[in-house]
């Protein structure tokens, strides 16, 4: 049997993927969880700094039976020249299952081809799938299926952006995308979902009707040289409180975090009423969770 990868929402069949967010939102509710990864270990291999992404790894394996261990860039030889090839022949005879943060998902690739275990994205700059399955849970908890459904994608065409790209057709919602020229998304990503995806021309477009609206930092990770530029060509791009009233009345508003209130969303829309991100936040642990126990036990 092949081993199972999760890189992008489109390794997995898409039944599974959505089998997983219920299998999350049954953990939650259970928190007897039994052992069910017991002796088994999670190694973390993170070339990008992190809270919500290791804190729900290692808290979802202990709670599971299981151990993990982390190894940052400058803890691992993958940090001292060693191929992305080597580090994962060795790594997957002693560990069950792998999570990579880094920057090139050309290089998660490369090590998952040649690991006989396992190995999750846990971020890089092309997807962040693992946040979808929080997110698309979070949506679930407070409406319902979010089948049918219309998402607002406000700002950078980023990692997160594409990942609801993905989304859009494994959940069976509607996505609206408004970024500046020069940030959208992958183009060839784009045409693969002509019927799921619309590029609006502005904010207020992609905002109108909608029933989620999602924005993240205008500057992401390796991004920071960027920040001042970024700040100008963004500023229409803001969810505040104005761009909210566009949406439907009981829409949602979501950010993966960490935010800058004032930039990429104004303070009173993520403390506001329609703001979901503090539980949006704790289902990463709950999905990664079910994601351990689906990619370990099948």
């Amino acid at each position: 049997m092949a081993v199972r990868h999760f890189l992008t929402l489109n390794d997995l069949p898409a039944n599974e993927v959505r089998s997983i967010v219920q299998r999350a939102i049954e953990l939650k509710r259970d928190h007897s969880v039994a052992n069910s990864l017991s002796g088994r270990t999670l190694a973390l291999i993170f070339d990008k700094s992190s809270t919500r992404t290791r804190v729900a790894f290692e808290v979802a394996m202990t709670r599971l039976g299981g151990n993990s261990l982390f190894l940052s860039n400058k803890d691992s030889q993958l940090g001292r020249g060693e191929t992305p090839e080597d580090s994962a022949r060795v790594l997957a005879r002693m560990v069950d299952v792998i999570a990579v943060r880094t920057f090139d998902h050309g290089l998660l690739e490369r090590f998952a081809r040649h690991s006989s275990v396992p190995v999750i994205n846990a971020l890089t700059d092309s997807f962040h799938p693992c946040q979808l399955l929080a997110d698309v849970q979070t949506y679930i908890e407070h409406r319902g299926t979010i089948s049918g459904k219309t998402v607002a994608w406000i700002g950078d065409g980023n990692n997160m952006c594409q990942s609801y790209i993905n989304a859009s057709k494994v959940f069976d919602f509607e996505l609206k995308i408004a970024a500046p020229e020069g940030y959208l998304p992958d183009r060839e990503l784009l045409a693969k979902h002509p019927d799921r995806v619309t590029i609006c021309q502005s904010s207020q477009d992609a905002a109108a009707n909608a029933d989620l609206v999602v924005t993240d930092v205008w500057a992401s990770m390796g991004q920071e040289s960027e920040h001042k530029s970024r700040l100008q060509i963004f500023e229409p791009f803001q969810v505040n409180s104005e761009l909210m009233a566009l949406a439907h009345n009981d829409a949602l508003f979501m950010h993966c975090l960490p935010a800058h209130r004032g930039e990429e969303v104004s303070a009173d829309v993520i403390d506001g009423k329609h703001s979901v991100v503090w539980d949006e936040a704790e289902n990463r642990l709950h999905s990664q969770q079910a994601l351990l126990e689906y990619l370990c036990q099948g």
